[in-house]
């Protein structure tokens, strides 16, 4: 499902247009960028939460030559599903 579907979905489930449901779907995200953001983390009960953490600094390779590099450590969004959509994607086809 890509963003227009989404939009279309919401607009559907909510009873509203298109345009207002993608204004609702662009405010979201921009929150939920906000926060992460600022270090904070997002938790939708049931949903899921957004946090921000830190990847350690690792030995990698560079693909074209085998040589060894160092990738610095780094901080990255991460995602992690509430029992209720873990539940929605093991009923999945």
């Amino acid at each position: 499902m890509n963003k227009a579907e989404l939009v279309k979905r919401m607009a559907e489930i909510a009873g509203t247009t298109k345009v207002n449901a993608e204004k609702l779907l662009d405010a979201f995200m921009q929150a939920v960028e906000e926060a992460l953001a600022k270090g904070d983390k997002v938790v939708l009960v049931g949903f899921g939460s957004f946090q921000v953490v830190t990847r350690a600094e690792r030995e990698g390779r560079n693909p074209k030559t085998g040589q060894p590099l160092k990738i610095p450590a780094k901080k990255v969004p991460k995602f992690v599903p509430g029992k209720k959509l873990e539940e929605a994607a093991a009923k999945a086809k």
